[in-house]
């Protein structure tokens, strides 16, 4: 299969028990601070990170802040505020990032960087080690159909086409925060996601690591949008069958696949709970179920991270 799964958000089928390590390390209450100086902090949400995790960032200030920007993994990471109006005197102005760790980033240590300015002009400049951990992700053999693993020419010139396509929609970063609040789970109910970051080997041939999280459900069970955002893509794919992505700004895109039918298209504004579309069994699949992805700036992630990250604070 070679590099072709390696795109954020690749779909494939449903897989078996989730992993805890992500889980065991996204700690609250174990918030790292950096002193910056002149009154101003760097707080990461946890001290170290496994192979796709998600971290948030906070930087706290006594002043106000502007120009505020990030640098993670050679690229950029914008920062956001909660509000316009967020001062008050008991509070610090405080700027947001989230920080991806993708599920294949080799373990080590590694550098993140803010700057910014102050009210007075003085420029900030923060540094923290963020040290990641192996994953520690379990190993699956499946059968799926020999064209998934074995596509002919004219399969494998289609999926290369998307492969392209997806990268080029991945690497624009809409420079304004399109969510509105919390993240929410694709589905209703008591459906429980799981397999992220699983290694694959598909009809006795080794495949690339399980880039999103998996939610078995019966055919024509509503998908809705995790958050408010800009529909980019809505069709159907070689592997992912009928798929959706969604633009949440600031670097972030949920996806989702293998629908039964698709209910929104390219364009189209959404807000959390809007049905994208239903769960089904189409592209690599061994059932009906529906692929759940998240991409923090090209980085893969587990998307079950957002619903707990985003309510620390």
């Amino acid at each position: 299969m070679g590099r072709r799964d390696r795109v954020p958000g690749r779909c494939s089928f449903r897989l078996g028990a989730s992993i805890g390590l992500v889980g065991i390390l996204l700690l609250a209450a174990t918030v790292r601070a950096e002193d910056c100086g002149n009154g101003v902090a760097l707080r990461l949400s946890a001290p170290a990170a496994a192979q796709g995790m998600l971290l948030l960032v906070q930087l706290r200030s006594e002043k106000p802040l502007s120009e505020v920007s990030g640098r993670w993994n050679d690229r950029d990471v914008p920062f956001w505020a909660e509000s316009e109006k967020e001062h008050v005197p008991s509070r610090a102005y405080t700027r947001h990032a989230l920080l991806g760790v993708d599920l294949e980033k080799a373990a080590g240590k590694y550098e993140f960087t803010a700057t910014g300015k102050l009210q007075g002009g003085e420029l900030v400049n923060c540094r923290a080690t963020v040290e990641v951990k192996e994953g520690h992700f379990a190993t699956e053999n499946l059968t799926v159909k020999k064209q998934f693993v074995e596509p002919n020419p004219e399969q494998e010139a289609r999926a290369a086409a998307e492969t392209k396509r997806l990268r080029e929609i991945y690497d624009r970063v809409t420079p304004e925060r399109l969510w509105d609040g919390p993240f929410r789970a694709p589905l209703e109910g008591e459906f429980k996601g799981s397999n992220f970051g699983r290694r694959r080997v598909l009809n006795g041939h080794p495949g690339t690591p399980h880039g999103g999280v998996d939610f078995p459900a019966p055919t024509g069970t509503p998908v809705h949008a995790a958050q408010k955002g800009r529909v980019v893509l809505a069709e159907e794919l070689f592997f992912s069958g009928n798929s959706v992505i969604v633009d949440h700004g600031l670097g972030i895109y949920t996806f989702y696949c293998h629908f039964s039918e698709i209910d929104t298209k390219a364009g189209d504004e959404v807000v959390a709970g809007t049905v994208l579309g239903k769960v089904g069994a189409t592209g690599r699949v061994t059932g009906p179920h529906l692929h759940w992805g998240l991409t923090i700036e090209r980085a893969r992630v587990n998307a079950l991270d957002v619903l707990r990250v985003l309510r620390i604070r």
